[in-house]
């Protein structure tokens, strides 16, 4: 599927085995074999071209991985708790990233009922004034030389997390 979506067109089993072969060695019938398996879990069509198939994505990458950020989450029983401990385990780059997908998604009437951006910088900068270093422990993103809060598990909104280690042995399924 890699090559599929990054060369986003139509591709034959031939162009993905000879690129492949670059890096290590592959049998056609293998390839074959992938695409083919890939059509009938409908992640790709084909059109016939002669007596070989043409192979195209049904759709793009970012949306085979938003989907399958959404059948993770709809399997929670509590899917608030997994957004926060999602969210904790993110980077400042990908929480950048998703204030970024927020706005485009939420378009611009939703942007212009919200804070402006001057406004967002001046609390990332107070937020900065009682962390300089950005310091966190990289489990809830917070400061772990502030105090600890007084209801632990539960965020400012109320909402109560499940403790990650003792879920770690039952999936629920």
């Amino acid at each position: 599927m890699t090559r599929v979506w990054k060369w986003n067109r139509p591709v034959t089993v031939r162009e993905v085995l000879e690129d492949l072969q670059r890096e290590r060695s592959i049998a056609y019938t293998t390839v074959m074999t992938v695409l083919d398996n890939l059509h009938q879990k409908g992640w790709v069509r084909r059109e016939a071209e002669g007596r070989a198939y043409r192979y195209e994505a049904v759709s793009t990458r970012a949306a085979y991985a938003a989907a399958l950020m959404n059948d993770a989450w709809s399997q929670s029983d509590n899917p608030a708790a997994a957004l926060v401990a999602f969210f904790g385990m993110m980077s400042e780059e990908q929480r950048q990233a998703l204030r970024d997908a927020m706005r485009i998604a939420q378009g611009p009437q939703a942007a212009e009922s919200h804070e402006t951006p001057a406004r967002a910088t001046e609390e990332r900068d107070e937020n900065r004034d009682e962390n300089p270093h950005g310091k966190t422990d990289g489990k809830t993103g917070r400061n772990p030389d502030e105090k600890a809060d007084e209801n632990p598990g539960r965020n400012p909104d109320g909402i109560v997390a499940e403790n990650p280690a003792s879920a770690e042995g039952d999936s629920g399924r």
